[in-house]
């Protein structure tokens, strides 16, 4: 009884390593003068600031607001 399942658990190891073998590759194929990934955007090009680049660095100043722990426990204006 303890001979077989000791040859069940080398069997399920053994079918754990030779499944970790079947990666295949993941390469991009160049063709020459085409860009093959996602396009990049501007972060002011989304739907919520529609191409106003100010509003989207208001945005942002009143984020990094925010995240100073300096100006979030006295409460001071920052500059």
């Amino acid at each position: 009884m303890n001979w077989r399942l000791m040859g069940a658990g080398l069997a399920v190891l053994s079918l754990l390593a030779v499944a970790g073998c079947g990666e295949s590759q993941q390469v991009t194929v160049f063709k020459q003068g085409q860009y093959q990934g996602k396009p990049d955007t501007r972060p002011w090009e989304s739907a919520e600031f529609k191409g106003d680049k100010g509003a989207w660095e208001n945005a942002i100043g009143t984020r990094t607001m925010g995240q100073n722990e300096y100006v979030r426990i006295t409460g001071a204006s920052g500059g």
